[in-house]
């Protein structure tokens, strides 16, 4: 069972790098936790690095500044890794077919479709109506307060016609301040249950973890030697994809898990085992917030 902790201090001298979730964790979406900031703050200082692995389907450059823009620091953090520049790759590599469906907010998703040098030969993505397309690339929906289900009859007609969905950002929800909205996964579920096929590449799943261990080893941390922590709010994403990663996780149950665990400044104990029983994922250590 999991191990109730208070401050991060109390752990964070096992482990020599992090793996840090964004939203929830460090901030709300709306701005900072200051208690979170200063946590890695003071994790970095003793030398650990910090790579923060965010759902987020922004480049890594969309994120640092927004970031900036709420007031996360850009000394909190090493590096980021994002499920969007991991669905980019994929994309270029034409892994939904050249003719995309967009969903998404363009005037906040385009630098999605801005090119990476990383990719040999890339696919030269088209923006095309759903008749046209031949695949969907998902960054989320249209309007985030929209239940998924208003867009069963796009979905059922892509179906039909053999369409994959790319999904850039696995979270099925968010909340930003006090507003809970939904994000790609939601709509990436309901495709896969009316018998479509969703493509992931944020957590849980391995792309996004493939592309965390690569940015350490940017920074010349030895594999072998490195011991890491993934902390997170979600446990159907952050800790589960921890655990399949084989790898310590501290479920942060303050952020959308909080009704459910009862947690204030800390979870109800009763609460959080009920709830983790519920959801079959046990994290290695629980703390109400990140601080």
């Amino acid at each position: 069972m999991t191990s109730i902790i208070e401050t991060f201090s109390e752990i964070s001298d096992k482990y020599d790098a992090l793996f840090v979730d964004l939203w929830g964790c460090m901030h709300n979406g709306v701005s900072a936790y200051p208690e979170a900031v200063a946590a890695m703050r003071k994790y970095r200082a003793s030398g650990g690095l910090v790579v923060m692995v965010t759902n987020s389907p922004q480049p890594r450059a969309g994120v640092v500044a927004q970031l900036s823009r709420i007031g996360v620091p850009d000394d909190t953090y090493d590096l980021i890794a994002t499920s969007g520049d991991s669905a980019r790759a994929a994309m270029f590599q034409g892994v939904a077919g050249k003719k995309v469906w967009f969903m998404g907010i363009w005037e906040r998703d385009a630098a999605f479709f801005d090119p990476m040098r990383i990719v040999r030969n890339p696919a030269i993505i088209e923006r095309v109506s759903l008749e046209y397309a031949e695949g969907i690339v998902c960054c989320g929906p249209f309007d985030p307060l929209l239940a998924p289900e208003a867009h069963g009859e796009d979905f059922a007609d892509a179906i039909k016609r053999g369409l994959k969905l790319l999904c850039a950002n696995p979270d099925v929800v968010v909340d930003r301040g006090n507003i809970r909205h939904y994000c790609a996964g939601s709509l990436a579920q309901l495709y896969t249950r009316l018998g479509g096929e969703s493509l992931y590449f944020g957590k849980p799943h391995p792309p996004i973890y493939d592309l965390a261990r690569k940015r350490l080893d940017s920074l010349g941390m030895d594999e072998k030697k490195r011991a890491i922590l993934a902390i997170g709010d979600g446990i159907g994403t952050d800790i589960r994809g921890a655990n399949a990663e084989k790898i310590d996780s501290l479920f942060v149950s303050g952020g959308l898990a909080a009704a459910q665990t009862k947690t204030t400044a800390n979870p109800c104990r009763d609460a959080l085992h009920r709830f983790l029983e519920r959801e079959n994922t046990y994290p290695t250590y629980t703390i109400g917030r990140l601080r």
